[in-house]
């Protein structure tokens, strides 16, 4: 495992001032931002992205992409949520579910859904995770059972992000019998959320949200169209997919809107507390961004970094959590109002607008921190990642 030195290219820099020029444009009224990629679900923002060529950048023309690079599309990523974007909506579509399915997808699969998706028209969910299996994705119970013309589905899955407003969810599902290889059998079905037999039921988090979902399927149909790759393929689809979803800037930015109001609150001239903290959290930063660049060039390269990529979304997801929690107890912030530490009841709204926008920032990151180690893979999942690359395990 190696992450070497790459810069990113004059023409994926030069993209930073169209997507601030951009930004300062469209900016949603009345939104609040937020880094983290989870939340802010607004369509006719999405609509805006898919009409300048920012959604399915890297993907060939012919379906609706803009073939560029994987680094033009990096330097987007990396703006659209430093500046805490609504882009929650097509987030999971663009990321993953249209790579899948450019790999995997069938010709009529590719022609359906990913001009949609790149026109940020086109909603997908996740459907890997299952209720009482723990972070074992191999032990999943959803089954599909071959019927004329397709599959019927019973199971469910969970933490499915958005599903009660996303179109289509991609689940992971047995097609085959359980056997001493436990990652044999397993196919993916691109499922309708609106479809017979689905039902959405929203989970609401500790911020008051309902971004997570369970998504139960009771005798579910879906035609043979909708079944991606071949049948049994689904572990190799869905670690492939993984990679994704893992090495990104979003596993390491979530909580860069806290850095960025504690910053301006220390000032020009910040204390030696202040000042040795922002320097701390900047050469994290800092690393994380290289590491995370570096497996783009891979990509661009075509390479599949599945060890490098659990290796970025663990190191971020610690960053993550972290940087909250140290920020919350510096002096700068237990200063608070009248020299007492600053409150986390919820005797009040946390996301009202009378908040101090450090305060703000704050007190919305720590309710959403606890699932930034759980979305993508456990920490216990990574280091099993990690460790069998390294042939330690």
């Amino acid at each position: 495992m190696r992450f070497d030195s790459v810069a990113l290219p004059p023409e994926a820099e030069a993209l930073r001032g169209q997507v601030r020029e951009f930004l300062a444009a469209e900016w949603p009224d009345g939104y609040w931002p937020n880094s983290d990629f989870g939340e802010g679900h607004d369509p006719a923002f999405s609509r805006k992205l898919g009409a300048r060529g920012w959604i399915g950048m890297t993907w060939p023309k012919e379906h609706g992409g803009g073939a560029r690079t994987f680094f033009e599309r990096y330097v987007v990523t990396e703006e659209l949520l430093a500046a805490g974007a609504p882009v929650a909506a097509h987030w999971i579509a663009d990321r993953q579910s249209g790579p899948l399915l450019l790999k995997f997808g069938s010709r009529a699969q590719r022609r359906r859904f990913l001009p949609g998706i790149a026109r940020g028209e086109c909603y997908f969910s996740i459907g890997m995770s299952e209720p009482n299996t723990g972070s074992d994705l191999a032990s999943v119970r959803t089954r599909a059972e071959r019927v004329d013309g397709g599959w019927l589905v019973n199971g469910a899955k969970i933490w499915t992000t958005d599903a009660h407003r996303n179109h289509f969810i991609i689940a992971l599902v047995r097609t085959g019998p359980r056997s001493a290889n436990r990652h044999a059998g397993l196919s993916q079905l691109i499922v309708d959320l609106k479809a017979e037999g689905v039902a959405v039921r929203p989970i609401r988090n500790l911020a008051g949200g309902e971004d997570f979902n369970e998504v139960a399927f009771q005798d579910c149909f879906v035609p043979d169209a909708n079944l991606v790759g071949e049948p049994g393929g689904g572990w190799t689809q869905v670690t492939s997919e993984l990679g994704y979803e893992r090495s990104g800037p979003e596993r390491f930015l979530s909580a860069f809107r806290v850095f960025v109001e504690f910053v301006r609150a220390a000032g020009p001239s910040p204390d030696d507390g202040a000042a040795a903290l922002i320097g701390r959290l900047a050469s994290q930063l800092m690393t994380l961004r290289r590491m995370s660049i570096s497996v783009a060039g891979m990509l661009q390269q075509g390479q599949s970094p599945v060890v490098e990529s659990a290796l970025v979304k663990s190191l971020g997801n610690d960053f993550e959590k972290m940087l909250p929690e140290l920020v919350r107890l510096s002096p700068l912030c237990r200063a608070g109002r009248e020299g007492e530490p600053l409150p986390f009841a919820v005797e009040r709204d946390p996301m009202s607008a009378w908040l101090a926008p450090l305060e703000r920032c704050l007190r919305q990151t720590v309710l959403y921190a606890p699932s930034f180690t759980l979305r993508g893979g456990t920490r216990e999942i990574l280091r099993g990642v990690i460790a069998r690359g390294l042939g330690l395990r």
